[in-house]
């Protein structure tokens, strides 16, 4: 059966990043993939306060994720929701891997991601923006971590479900993230149930896919400091 946008089912949607968007934030980028419209920016290493909070043994790392008003048909309440909050977590968790935290002891890394607009794999967009962000601002990581959304709908495994996909009756939805380099996965949740087979094949999709949106994250930081370059001959 092919699908509703007409992708081949390994296939993503378009993609594309941006470095360097915002001018007071220590490192920034911009994600647009598919419809959805995302931006992060990092603030920090810096004194981690309340001062209650802080480790002597690495940096705090403190991720926000938010989705605008008008991101979603119907307006959205301004308000945090636990939707938000349990994604601000386990996102902070799967960077925090990619992080030399210990580095930077008694010390807050702040990431705030805002999401401008909004169709199926927000999750996933924005922690590609906040890596990205997280490099820009000079922080030393083991990895970029990629992500990218897998499952099934309409009895096929995909790669990156669009809404559509997220609604079918069948629809089993898996947002991974991933260390491309050692294929370590740092985030991993499932909405849905599959067989052993079909999730053995859904982690080969996104394995697969991960190292496409790394390719591309690496091209969007060359592309930043090849134009900076320029800018200074």
């Amino acid at each position: 059966m092919a699908r509703s946008d007409g992708r081949k089912n390994d296939e993503l949607r378009p993609i594309k990043m941006e470095v360097g968007v915002i001018p007071r934030a220590d490192g920034s980028a911009y994600v647009e993939w598919g419809q959805n419209k995302v931006f992060a920016g990092v603030y920090g290493p810096k004194e981690c306060l309340p001062k209650h909070t802080a480790s002597p043994y690495k940096a705090v790392l403190k991720y926000i994720y938010r989705m605008a008003t008008f991101s979603v048909p119907d307006r959205k309440n301004p308000r945090p929701g636990r939707r938000e909050m349990e994604i601000s977590k386990v996102s902070a968790e799967a960077l925090e891997s990619a992080i030399f935290t210990e580095k930077f002891p008694n010390t807050a890394i702040e990431i705030t991601v805002q999401i401008i607009d909004s169709n199926a794999g927000t999750r996933v967009a924005a922690l590609v923006a906040a890596s990205l962000a997280l490099a820009d601002a000079g922080i030393p990581m083991r990895d970029l971590v990629s992500a990218v959304g897998v499952g099934k709908a309409n009895g096929e495994l995909i790669v990156d479900l669009n809404k559509e996909e997220e609604d079918a009756e069948d629809a089993v939805d898996i947002p991974v993230a991933v260390l491309s380099n050692s294929e370590e996965i740092t985030l991993l949740q499932m909405d849905g149930l599959l067989t052993k087979k079909e999730w053995e094949k859904c982690a080969d999709l996104a394995i697969e896919a991960s190292k496409k949106i790394n390719e591309m994250q690496k091209e969007a930081l060359l592309k930043k400091y090849e134009c900076k370059n320029k800018e200074g001959n």
